[in-house]
């Protein structure tokens, strides 16, 4: 059987979880794409096939894609609507890894009587997340909250944020700048970033969250008119919010953030050695009670075809693949705009590489990989 041809724009941490994936499964004909000629390096030397050219320059673009079947984009979330045009008019699959509200706003009305599929969002959060949250609220007659947490932390904070880069700084610091969607007593709002600080533990460690951007997803349409209550925290150790909200509105560098990302690629470390924590309640009425259903995962870093791969990596990188092989498979929609949550829990758990978000064998940092997950009645 021939393999599916797919085109991976952008050579970072996330693109190389991503063929470490898809490369590893047999079934994809992965060619990497990037600006930077420098970064292609490894994966030329690894055999792979690479391309280096203008992201931006749809000349160049659409003819390279219409080579292949799909086009991934682990790119910066500026590059997505120029991606996705270049996807549309190539007539190839589109799938993105952006965080972005107003990127994916437009990448949903290039979508419109498309005749391939565009799905956009297909990480961590949004992105599984949001695939978790949709199936907890199955099978309740009436919905009153839903509380989305997620946190890509180090295992070992060792500096006064209890923080190490794990991903796209550029992403961060829009999580941490941009408007927040939520609904609120049954409306569609739009909260700041950074506030509703809230604290609680798992498993005897203590966490904080508060507003970041982004993290729903589509679910403020998928569930307006059906809960009260919806929203999405980023976990942290505590005291990193007030570090962060300092340096944002006191020292104003969310309105300078090429400066906030030269400060945190400056002075706060990458790690491997991470963990990610998704955390999904949901409230509301069953058969007349009122019942809480928690879902609860922790994934560690652990090896993928002999590469150490983040948890964030293999978190974000294990969600784009799964949503590509659940199309191939026809388990979501093929053409126009799809949302994360079209896709069942159950079939993205039982995936091939979803299934890397029921935990690892190994993580290579010394810690035990531990899964928690809890249902309850109140």
């Amino acid at each position: 059987m021939a393999r599916t041809r797919v085109v991976l724009a952008g050579a970072g941490k996330i693109g190389e979880a991503i063929v470490a994936l898809l490369e590893g499964s047999g079934d994809y004909e992965v060619t990497v794409i990037e600006q930077d000629v420098e970064r292609l390096a490894p994966y030329r030397e690894a055999g792979l096939r690479t391309h280096c050219c203008v992201l931006s320059d749809q000349s160049h673009l659409v003819p390279l894609l219409a080579q292949h079947d799909a086009v991934i984009s682990a790119c910066p979330y500026f590059l997505t609507p120029l991606i996705a045009g270049a996807a549309r008019e190539a007539g190839v699959h589109y799938f993105d890894l952006t965080e972005d509200v107003q990127s994916t706003r437009i990448v949903k009305k290039l979508a419109e009587g498309a005749s391939t599929a565009f799905v956009p969002q297909c990480g961590l959060a949004p992105g599984f997340i949001s695939i978790a949250a949709h199936s907890a609220t199955q099978g309740f007659d009436s919905l009153r909250d839903v509380r989305m947490r997620v946190g890509a932390l180090p295992i070992y904070p060792s500096n006064a944020l209890k923080y190490n880069l794990t991903w796209s700084t550029d992403g961060l610091i829009n999580e941490y700048c941009n408007p927040c969607e939520a609904i609120v007593d049954g409306g569609v709002r739009e909260m700041p970033a950074l506030e509703e600080l809230e604290e609680f533990s798992l498993d005897g460690i203590a966490y904080e969250a508060f507003n970041t951007s982004g993290g729903l997803g589509t679910l403020c349409e998928t569930l307006s008119g059906r809960v009260e209550n919806l929203n999405y925290k980023t976990v942290r150790y505590p005291g990193h919010r007030d570090i962060i909200k300092m340096l944002i509105r006191d020292l104003r560098l969310g309105q300078n953030r090429r400066v906030l990302r030269d400060v945190f690629e400056a002075a706060i470390p990458m790690t491997t050695q991470d963990v990610v924590l998704v955390f999904v309640t949901v409230t509301g009425h069953k058969h007349g009670r009122l019942v809480q259903d928690t879902f609860v995962r922790k994934i560690y870093s652990a090896q993928v075809n002999g590469r150490q791969l983040s948890a964030i990596q293999l978190t974000t990188a294990a969600g784009v693949c799964t949503m590509v092989d659940l199309m191939k498979a026809g388990m979501i929609p093929d053409r126009g705009f799809v949302r994360q949550e079209e896709a069942s829990l159950e079939s993205f758990l039982s995936n091939r590489f979803g299934r890397h978000y029921a935990g690892s064998e190994g993580t290579g940092s010394g810690a035990k990989p531990r899964l928690a997950e809890a249902r309850h009645a109140a």
